[in-house]
């Protein structure tokens, strides 16, 4: 059995490749938060809430379609051609299955949030279930390479291309099914691009290949992530079969502004991290030490953006979504304050994954999330807000609970991901009152949005230089992420 060869010269790679996924995030980061712009000026949170309820169901599909196999596919230490072949139909095999499910089931999906309209739109966006599926294996094989320019370049492609059709589709009128558009041509792009870059097309499938390990990997990795999926999304479900589409698209809106600096950083992080650390785990030393400087990278970019976000949340939504989306800014505001605690556990997930730990990590996931769950469904009884509430408490307990499980399954650095984790909140914490502070200070005068967003930026950054200067613990993390390329030339 031909094994694929493992890419030698590891650190060299890693940091190469984490400059160049840290770069496309910047582009991606740059492309969605342009996309939100738009698209918020070009349709109504009608619009959003009405494709929003039909993507919180679908999303089930989307973890199903996965089953884990793309992650067990880069964590596995030898991966023969067979098995790569294997894993490409079995992924595309499930994505089939899940969009004939969605497609027959559209009916229902609109029966359960009382919407007619949204038959035609579920058996659209059923497609996507297909595509991806397709995909899945193109772009394990992608990141098991390391050929992040790559991924890059496919996911900036698909992302502006989808954003351009979105686009025209809004100005032409189409309203809601513009962002349905937006999926469909953004799927397509990504598979078609992927296919390219791996230049490999799947074999038939075999049935003398070891499959098991591969298997159970995914299956534990899919019982935690459809946990945690429920749990993100049951508020928008709640929120659209309770009170409709005007509410959710509110929601929808504030949690997209949340999950995007999450997902644009957590993603890159992982496909730079999962590789580098599962060949790490035979030298404890080494892997707690690209563990911590990678957990601190990630908390303190998405720790910083979330502060100033929060602070400033009133004038920033009014720039960004326009006067019309005014009710976002509470939502947005509580959410990104469980978004922090959610930036300081993701390290965790890396720990899990790199070791293999995928049968603690779906009991983790059972209790945790079955937490945020209960959180969620208690706070619905308050409406949008009580949902934000409900969701954030959740991710807030989470936290030391992942770190506290870490201690009983792993020998994970658990002391110092902690310390550094409350580092973090807490600078950058204190950097956010300087800039509420300055904020306040001029809140009488006639600014204009941009002007008040420069003063909050400007007295984050000046809070931020003094505790550098006075925080001894806090500046050394910040010396530490600076030097983090030279760390993965060490690998």
């Amino acid at each position: 059995m031909e094994a694929l060869p493992i890419v030698p010269s590891l650190g060299r790679l890693a940091a190469s490749g984490a400059l160049v996924t840290m770069g496309s995030q910047v582009l991606k980061i740059a492309v969605q938060f342009g996309g939100i712009v738009l698209l918020a000026r070009l349709l109504t949170p009608r619009d959003y809430g009405l494709v929003a309820m039909v993507v919180a169901i679908v999303g089930v599909g989307e973890v199903l379609r996965d089953f884990g196999l793309s992650s067990a596919a880069i964590q596995a230490k030898h991966l023969s051609r067979g098995q790569r072949d294997n894993l490409f139909w079995i992924n595309s095999g499930i994505g089939f299955v899940l969009a004939a499910i969605v497609f027959l089931s559209a009916d229902a999906i609109a029966v359960f949030y009382h919407e007619p309209l949204l038959r035609p739109v579920a058996q659209a966006i059923s497609a996507t279930l297909l595509l991806n599926g397709l995909t899945t294996q193109f772009r394990a094989h992608l990141n098991r390479e390391m050929r992040f320019g790559q991924l890059a370049f496919a996911d900036v492609s698909g992302q502006l291309l989808g954003l351009g059709a979105a686009v025209g589709a809004a100005l032409l009128g189409w309203g809601y099914w513009a962002l349905v558009v937006q999926a469909l041509v953004q799927a397509s792009t990504l598979l078609t691009l992927m296919m390219l870059a791996t230049r490999w097309l799947p074999g038939l499938p075999k049935r003398d290949v070891e499959m098991g390990g591969l298997l159970r990997f995914g299956g534990n990795l899919v019982a935690s992530q459809l946990l945690i999926y429920f749990s993100t999304n049951l508020g928008q479900i709640l929120i659209g079969n309770r009170l409709g589409p005007v509410p959710l698209g509110h929601y929808n809106r504030a949690f997209a502004l949340l999950m995007m600096p999450l997902t644009q950083l957590n993603a890159p992080a992982t496909t730079v991290a999962l590789p580098v650390l599962s060949r790490l785990q035979g030298d404890p030393a080494r892997y707690s030490a690209f563990l911590l400087r990678g957990q601190a990278t990630l908390m303190h970019f998405i720790i910083a953006i979330f502060v100033f976000a929060c602070v400033q949340a009133g004038p920033l939504i009014h720039l960004v979504l326009g006067d019309r989306w005014a009710m976002t800014v509470p939502i947005f505001q509580i959410l990104v304050v469980g978004g922090m605690f959610q930036a300081a556990g993701y390290a965790a997930y890396w720990v899990f994954l790199s070791k293999g730990l995928t049968g603690p990590q779906l009991r983790y996931s059972i209790v945790s999330r079955t937490l945020v769950i209960a959180f969620i469904a208690i706070g619905s009884q308050w409406g949008v807000l009580g949902v934000a509430t409900g969701y954030a408490c959740g991710l807030a307990v989470s936290w030391p609970l992942v770190l506290w499980w870490l201690h009983r399954t792993s020998d994970a650095p658990v002391r110092g991901m902690l310390f550094s984790g409350l580092r973090a909140i807490t600078g950058y914490g204190l950097c956010g009152l300087a800039s509420y502070a300055a904020s306040q200070r001029f809140a009488g005068a006639a600014l204009s949005l941009p002007l008040q967003l420069l003063i909050g930026i400007a007295a984050l950054g000046v809070a931020f230089a003094l505790l550098c200067l006075l925080w001894p613990a806090f500046r050394r993390d910040v010396a530490g992420i600076l030097h983090t390329r030279t760390l993965l030339r060490s690998a």
